[in-house]
């Protein structure tokens, strides 16, 4: 099994930081989908102020590449993901259309 750790910021704005938790009490059920059948086995979102950090669980066929192949061709995710961006905010250092940016493990106790 992999697990992997992404950040990415909300705008920050209470009102549309309220909203997106709302989504986020229970998704739709074709994102939920789309999330287990690209191998995502748990995913978890932890929030501070305006910073999100992301926690997946994944097999370890699982690859961001398969699962971006998979979004494309899916119209809900990309109806979730443009919905989702109202929320969101590209982090200073993102790349062009880069949202959830991958973090680099830098210690672990074990």
């Amino acid at each position: 099994m992999k697990r992997y750790v992404l950040i990415l910021d909300l705008k920050n704005d209470p009102d549309l930081i309220g909203e997106y938790e709302q989504f986020h009490q229970e998704i739709w059920p074709e994102i939920r989908k789309s999330i287990l059948d690209s191998g995502i086995l748990e995913m978890e979102i932890f929030r501070v102020e305006n910073r999100l950090t992301m926690i997946l669980e994944a097999r370890d066929d699982f690859s961001f590449e398969k699962k971006a192949i998979m979004d494309k061709l899916n119209p809900k995710v990309k109806d979730w993901e443009d919905l989702m961006w109202k929320y969101q905010q590209a982090l200073p250092f993102a790349e062009k259309d880069e949202k959830w940016i991958l973090m680099k493990k830098i210690f672990e106790l074990k």
